[in-house]
Protein backbone atom coordinates (compact mmCIF):
# COMPACT_ATOMS: atom_id res chain seq x y z
CA UNK A 1 0.00 0.00 0.00
CA UNK A 2 1.43 3.28 -0.89
CA UNK A 3 -0.71 5.97 0.29
CA UNK A 4 -0.81 10.01 -1.06
CA UNK A 5 -1.26 12.17 0.99
CA UNK A 6 -2.23 15.50 -0.33
CA UNK A 7 -1.30 18.68 1.69
CA UNK A 8 -1.91 22.42 1.65
CA UNK A 9 1.08 24.65 3.22
CA UNK A 10 -0.52 28.12 5.04
CA UNK A 11 2.68 30.58 4.89
CA UNK A 12 4.88 30.53 1.68
CA UNK A 13 8.21 32.35 2.82
CA UNK A 14 11.12 30.81 3.59
CA UNK A 15 10.51 28.35 5.81
CA UNK A 16 7.05 26.96 3.84
CA UNK A 17 8.95 26.73 0.68
CA UNK A 18 11.59 25.06 2.47
CA UNK A 19 9.15 22.39 4.26
CA UNK A 20 7.77 21.87 -0.01
CA UNK A 21 10.65 20.75 -0.92
CA UNK A 22 10.90 17.98 1.90
CA UNK A 23 7.49 17.18 1.47
CA UNK A 24 7.06 16.63 -2.03
CA UNK A 25 10.94 14.22 -1.62
CA UNK A 26 8.56 12.57 0.67
CA UNK A 27 7.41 9.51 -1.19
CA UNK A 28 3.70 9.25 0.49
CA UNK A 29 3.25 13.17 0.41
CA UNK A 30 2.64 15.68 -2.11
CA UNK A 31 1.86 19.17 -1.92
CA UNK A 32 -1.16 20.60 -3.98
CA UNK A 33 -1.88 24.11 -2.25
CA UNK A 34 -0.29 26.66 -0.84
CA UNK A 35 -1.14 30.71 0.55
CA UNK A 36 0.74 33.54 0.93
CA UNK A 37 -0.18 37.50 1.72
CA UNK A 38 1.86 38.35 -0.83
CA UNK A 39 -0.11 36.75 -3.75
CA UNK A 40 -2.06 39.30 -5.55
CA UNK A 41 -5.37 36.73 -5.89
CA UNK A 42 -5.90 33.10 -6.36
CA UNK A 43 -4.23 30.90 -9.18
CA UNK A 44 -2.17 28.35 -10.16
CA UNK A 45 1.99 27.91 -10.26
CA UNK A 46 2.89 26.21 -13.69
CA UNK A 47 3.30 22.83 -11.47
CA UNK A 48 -0.32 22.85 -11.46
CA UNK A 49 -0.09 23.39 -7.59
CA UNK A 50 -2.64 26.15 -6.51
CA UNK A 51 -2.11 29.52 -4.51
CA UNK A 52 -4.01 31.61 -2.47
CA UNK A 53 -3.55 35.16 -0.82
CA UNK A 54 -5.74 33.34 2.24
CA UNK A 55 -5.18 30.58 4.49
CA UNK A 56 -8.74 29.32 4.92
CA UNK A 57 -9.45 28.68 0.92
CA UNK A 58 -6.78 26.60 1.46
CA UNK A 59 -9.82 24.13 2.93
CA UNK A 60 -11.72 24.26 -0.46
CA UNK A 61 -9.03 21.91 -1.71
CA UNK A 62 -9.37 18.14 -0.81
CA UNK A 63 -6.43 17.82 1.69
CA UNK A 64 -5.18 15.64 4.58
CA UNK A 65 -2.95 17.91 6.09
CA UNK A 66 -2.20 21.54 6.92
CA UNK A 67 1.64 22.56 6.97
CA UNK A 68 1.02 25.71 9.38
CA UNK A 69 4.01 28.29 8.56
CA UNK A 70 2.13 31.37 9.82
CA UNK A 71 3.06 34.04 12.32
CA UNK A 72 2.99 33.69 15.98
CA UNK A 73 -0.60 35.41 15.96
CA UNK A 74 -2.14 33.81 13.54
CA UNK A 75 -0.71 29.88 14.38
CA UNK A 76 -3.34 28.82 17.06
CA UNK A 77 -6.37 29.96 14.89
CA UNK A 78 -4.55 28.29 11.71
CA UNK A 79 -3.90 25.05 13.49
CA UNK A 80 -7.34 24.81 15.22
CA UNK A 81 -9.31 25.63 12.01
CA UNK A 82 -7.22 22.62 9.92
CA UNK A 83 -7.79 20.17 12.70
CA UNK A 84 -11.69 21.21 12.53
CA UNK A 85 -11.78 20.84 9.10
CA UNK A 86 -11.06 17.50 9.49
CA UNK A 87 -7.28 17.81 8.85
CA UNK A 88 -3.58 16.66 9.96
CA UNK A 89 -1.31 19.37 11.10
CA UNK A 90 1.82 20.26 11.53
CA UNK A 91 2.71 23.64 13.12
CA UNK A 92 5.86 25.49 13.02
CA UNK A 93 7.79 26.51 16.34
CA UNK A 94 6.32 28.44 18.51
CA UNK A 95 2.53 27.24 19.16
CA UNK A 96 1.37 30.64 19.58
CA UNK A 97 2.43 33.80 21.87
CA UNK A 98 0.78 32.60 25.30
CA UNK A 99 0.77 29.60 27.19
CA UNK A 100 -2.94 29.93 26.42
CA UNK A 101 -2.55 30.01 23.07
CA UNK A 102 -1.35 26.40 23.09
CA UNK A 103 -3.74 25.43 25.77
CA UNK A 104 -6.77 26.18 23.47
CA UNK A 105 -5.26 24.62 20.61
CA UNK A 106 -5.15 21.38 22.61
CA UNK A 107 -8.67 21.86 23.45
CA UNK A 108 -9.45 21.39 20.26
CA UNK A 109 -7.04 18.92 19.82
CA UNK A 110 -8.82 16.87 22.42
CA UNK A 111 -12.06 16.71 20.45
CA UNK A 112 -10.14 15.37 17.52
CA UNK A 113 -8.14 12.82 18.69
CA UNK A 114 -7.61 10.89 15.32
CA UNK A 115 -5.69 13.44 14.25
CA UNK A 116 -2.22 14.05 14.58
CA UNK A 117 -0.39 17.56 15.48
CA UNK A 118 3.24 18.00 15.35
CA UNK A 119 5.04 20.67 16.21
CA UNK A 120 8.39 21.76 14.60
CA UNK A 121 11.18 21.68 17.12
CA UNK A 122 13.26 20.79 14.49
CA UNK A 123 16.58 20.85 16.55
CA UNK A 124 15.44 17.29 18.09
CA UNK A 125 16.23 15.75 14.62
CA UNK A 126 19.84 17.04 14.27
CA UNK A 127 22.38 13.73 14.33
CA UNK A 128 24.38 15.19 17.11
CA UNK A 129 21.54 15.69 19.37
CA UNK A 130 20.26 12.29 18.78
CA UNK A 131 23.50 10.81 19.15
CA UNK A 132 23.95 12.77 22.51
CA UNK A 133 20.41 11.57 23.70
CA UNK A 134 21.53 8.46 23.02
CA UNK A 135 24.84 8.38 25.46
CA UNK A 136 22.84 9.99 28.20
CA UNK A 137 20.19 7.27 27.86
CA UNK A 138 22.56 4.34 27.58
CA UNK A 139 23.69 5.45 31.41
CA UNK A 140 27.26 5.06 30.35
CA UNK A 141 27.97 8.32 31.60
CA UNK A 142 25.50 8.26 34.80
CA UNK A 143 23.02 10.85 35.28
CA UNK A 144 22.96 14.61 34.17
CA UNK A 145 24.44 17.14 37.05
CA UNK A 146 24.55 20.33 35.54
CA UNK A 147 23.83 21.87 31.28
CA UNK A 148 25.08 25.54 30.11
CA UNK A 149 23.59 26.71 27.31
CA UNK A 150 24.09 29.72 24.94
CA UNK A 151 22.01 30.23 21.23
CA UNK A 152 22.27 33.73 19.38
CA UNK A 153 22.53 35.67 16.62
CA UNK A 154 23.55 39.12 16.14
CA UNK A 155 19.43 41.02 15.62
CA UNK A 156 16.17 39.60 15.21
CA UNK A 157 15.66 39.78 11.26
CA UNK A 158 17.48 37.03 9.73
CA UNK A 159 19.76 37.88 6.89
CA UNK A 160 17.57 38.20 3.31
CA UNK A 161 14.25 38.46 5.75
CA UNK A 162 12.20 41.13 4.77
CA UNK A 163 9.47 41.17 7.46
CA UNK A 164 10.01 42.80 11.01
CA UNK A 165 7.11 41.27 12.31
CA UNK A 166 9.69 39.54 15.22
CA UNK A 167 10.23 42.41 16.91
CA UNK A 168 6.29 43.38 17.11
CA UNK A 169 5.12 42.57 20.27
CA UNK A 170 1.53 42.10 19.17
CA UNK A 171 2.67 39.94 16.68
CA UNK A 172 5.17 37.87 17.64
CA UNK A 173 4.35 37.69 21.24
CA UNK A 174 7.76 37.58 22.63
CA UNK A 175 11.42 38.29 21.34
CA UNK A 176 14.73 36.30 21.01
CA UNK A 177 13.66 33.56 23.81
CA UNK A 178 10.26 33.08 22.29
CA UNK A 179 11.75 32.80 18.70
CA UNK A 180 15.08 31.32 18.54
CA UNK A 181 16.12 30.75 22.42
CA UNK A 182 12.82 27.99 22.74
CA UNK A 183 15.00 25.34 21.05
CA UNK A 184 17.15 25.33 23.59
CA UNK A 185 14.29 25.47 26.14
CA UNK A 186 13.46 22.59 24.77
CA UNK A 187 16.44 20.40 24.81
CA UNK A 188 17.15 21.41 28.37
CA UNK A 189 13.60 20.03 28.83
CA UNK A 190 14.71 16.94 27.00
CA UNK A 191 18.14 15.96 28.34
CA UNK A 192 17.10 17.66 31.98
CA UNK A 193 13.83 16.76 32.90
CA UNK A 194 10.88 19.50 33.93
CA UNK A 195 12.06 22.53 35.39
CA UNK A 196 10.62 23.92 38.60
CA UNK A 197 12.85 26.28 39.93
CA UNK A 198 13.92 29.19 37.75
CA UNK A 199 15.31 32.85 38.27
CA UNK A 200 16.40 34.84 35.33
CA UNK A 201 17.03 38.46 33.95
CA UNK A 202 15.16 39.41 30.51
CA UNK A 203 16.71 42.77 28.83
CA UNK A 204 15.46 44.60 25.91
CA UNK A 205 17.93 47.80 26.69
CA UNK A 206 20.19 46.97 23.03
CA UNK A 207 17.93 47.03 20.22
CA UNK A 208 15.03 49.16 22.30
CA UNK A 209 12.41 46.75 20.64
CA UNK A 210 9.11 45.99 22.96
CA UNK A 211 10.00 42.31 23.03
CA UNK A 212 13.46 41.07 24.83
CA UNK A 213 17.03 40.99 23.37
CA UNK A 214 18.42 38.88 26.47
CA UNK A 215 17.12 36.41 28.52
CA UNK A 216 19.28 35.42 31.36
CA UNK A 217 17.78 31.82 33.26
CA UNK A 218 19.31 30.01 36.29
CA UNK A 219 16.67 26.18 36.36
CA UNK A 220 16.97 23.72 38.81
CA UNK A 221 14.79 20.17 37.57
CA UNK A 222 12.38 18.36 39.86
CA UNK A 223 15.67 15.78 39.43
CA UNK A 224 17.88 18.40 40.71
CA UNK A 225 19.79 19.22 37.39
CA UNK A 226 21.15 22.67 37.31
CA UNK A 227 20.69 24.73 34.06
CA UNK A 228 22.31 28.18 32.68
CA UNK A 229 20.64 29.53 29.75
CA UNK A 230 21.49 33.00 27.46
CA UNK A 231 19.13 33.20 24.69
CA UNK A 232 20.36 36.84 22.69
CA UNK A 233 20.31 38.99 19.73
CA UNK A 234 22.94 40.41 20.87
CA UNK A 235 26.04 37.80 20.17
CA UNK A 236 27.78 38.80 17.34
CA UNK A 237 29.45 35.69 16.17
CA UNK A 238 26.63 33.67 15.42
CA UNK A 239 26.65 30.72 18.63
CA UNK A 240 25.25 27.30 19.57
CA UNK A 241 26.48 25.82 22.56
CA UNK A 242 25.35 22.68 25.14
CA UNK A 243 27.37 21.52 27.81
CA UNK A 244 25.86 18.39 29.64
CA UNK A 245 28.16 17.74 32.43
CA UNK A 246 27.47 14.25 33.68
CA UNK A 247 29.07 11.82 36.45
CA UNK A 248 31.81 10.33 34.44
CA UNK A 249 31.55 12.55 31.76
CA UNK A 250 30.15 14.96 29.21
CA UNK A 251 28.58 15.89 26.29
CA UNK A 252 29.13 19.19 24.13
CA UNK A 253 27.10 20.39 21.21
CA UNK A 254 28.74 22.98 19.34
CA UNK A 255 27.53 24.60 16.25
CA UNK A 256 24.26 23.10 14.52
CA UNK A 257 23.50 23.45 11.19
CA UNK A 258 20.73 26.14 9.77
CA UNK A 259 19.99 27.48 6.79
CA UNK A 260 22.38 30.70 7.38
CA UNK A 261 25.34 28.32 7.81
CA UNK A 262 26.22 31.00 10.17
CA UNK A 263 26.73 28.94 13.29
CA UNK A 264 29.69 26.70 12.20
CA UNK A 265 30.32 23.37 11.96
CA UNK A 266 27.92 21.07 14.08
CA UNK A 267 29.56 19.10 16.20
CA UNK A 268 29.40 16.48 19.29
CA UNK A 269 32.21 16.07 21.52
CA UNK A 270 32.07 13.31 24.36
CA UNK A 271 34.33 13.15 27.17
CA UNK A 272 35.51 10.48 29.51
CA UNK A 273 36.47 11.57 33.20
CA UNK A 274 38.74 9.65 35.32
CA UNK A 275 40.38 10.66 38.51
CA UNK A 276 43.86 10.83 37.38
CA UNK A 277 42.74 12.95 33.85
CA UNK A 278 43.81 16.12 36.08
CA UNK A 279 41.30 18.00 34.12
CA UNK A 280 42.14 16.79 30.35
CA UNK A 281 39.73 13.69 30.31
CA UNK A 282 39.66 11.71 27.23
CA UNK A 283 37.72 13.39 24.65
CA UNK A 284 36.26 11.89 21.08
CA UNK A 285 34.39 14.89 18.57
CA UNK A 286 32.17 14.17 15.84
CA UNK A 287 31.64 16.83 12.79
CA UNK A 288 28.26 16.69 10.72
CA UNK A 289 28.56 17.72 7.57
CA UNK A 290 24.92 16.61 6.66
CA UNK A 291 21.48 18.28 8.01
CA UNK A 292 19.01 15.23 7.67
CA UNK A 293 16.53 17.06 10.44
CA UNK A 294 14.28 18.93 7.77
CA UNK A 295 13.53 15.42 5.87
CA UNK A 296 13.85 13.21 9.07
CA UNK A 297 10.97 15.71 11.14
CA UNK A 298 8.69 15.03 8.21
CA UNK A 299 9.10 11.74 7.80
CA UNK A 300 8.30 10.92 11.17
CA UNK A 301 4.91 12.76 11.13
CA UNK A 302 4.05 11.31 7.68
CA UNK A 303 5.25 7.89 9.57
CA UNK A 304 2.32 8.81 12.30
CA UNK A 305 -0.54 9.73 10.23
CA UNK A 306 0.59 6.10 7.82
CA UNK A 307 0.78 3.97 11.01
CA UNK A 308 -1.43 5.55 13.12
CA UNK A 309 0.61 6.18 15.87
CA UNK A 310 1.30 9.06 18.72
CA UNK A 311 3.66 12.10 17.99
CA UNK A 312 6.72 11.04 19.38
CA UNK A 313 8.43 14.23 19.17
CA UNK A 314 7.37 17.82 19.32
CA UNK A 315 3.56 16.76 20.58
CA UNK A 316 1.36 19.46 22.40
CA UNK A 317 2.05 18.08 25.84
CA UNK A 318 5.95 19.02 24.42
CA UNK A 319 4.76 21.98 23.35
CA UNK A 320 2.89 22.71 26.16
CA UNK A 321 5.58 22.47 28.87
CA UNK A 322 8.19 24.27 26.67
CA UNK A 323 6.39 27.34 26.53
CA UNK A 324 5.37 27.05 30.08
CA UNK A 325 8.81 27.25 30.97
CA UNK A 326 9.53 30.06 28.52
CA UNK A 327 6.54 31.65 30.24
CA UNK A 328 8.15 31.14 33.93
CA UNK A 329 11.68 32.40 32.79
CA UNK A 330 9.85 35.62 31.51
CA UNK A 331 7.66 35.59 34.82
CA UNK A 332 10.99 35.15 36.43
CA UNK A 333 11.89 38.93 36.22
CA UNK A 334 9.52 40.78 38.19
CA UNK A 335 10.09 43.64 36.60
CA UNK A 336 9.46 42.15 33.31
CA UNK A 337 6.69 40.80 34.24
CA UNK A 338 5.18 43.81 35.50
CA UNK A 339 6.17 46.10 32.61
CA UNK A 340 3.97 43.67 30.02
CA UNK A 341 1.54 42.46 32.61
CA UNK A 342 2.28 38.37 32.06
CA UNK A 343 0.56 37.32 34.43
CA UNK A 344 1.19 34.59 36.64
CA UNK A 345 3.48 31.56 34.72
CA UNK A 346 1.18 28.41 34.93
CA UNK A 347 2.72 25.17 35.61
Amino acid sequence: MNPSLRVGIAGYGVVGKRRRHFIDAHPHLKVVAVCDQVFHGDGSFDDGVRYYKHYKSLFTENLDILFVCLTNDINPQATIDGLSNNLHVFCEKPPGRTVADIERVMACENSHGHLKLKYGFNHRYHDSVREALAIMRSGDLGRVLNMRGVYGKSKFISYGEPSSWRTNRAISGGGILLDQGIHMVDLMRLFGGEFEDVHSYITNDFWNYDVEDNAYAMMKSKSGVVAMLHSTATQWRHRFNLDITMEKGALTLGGILSGSKSYGTETLTVAWASRDDQGDPKEQQTRYDQDPSWEAEIADFADAIIDNRAISEGSSTDALKTMQLVYRIYCADPDWQQKWNLGEPTS
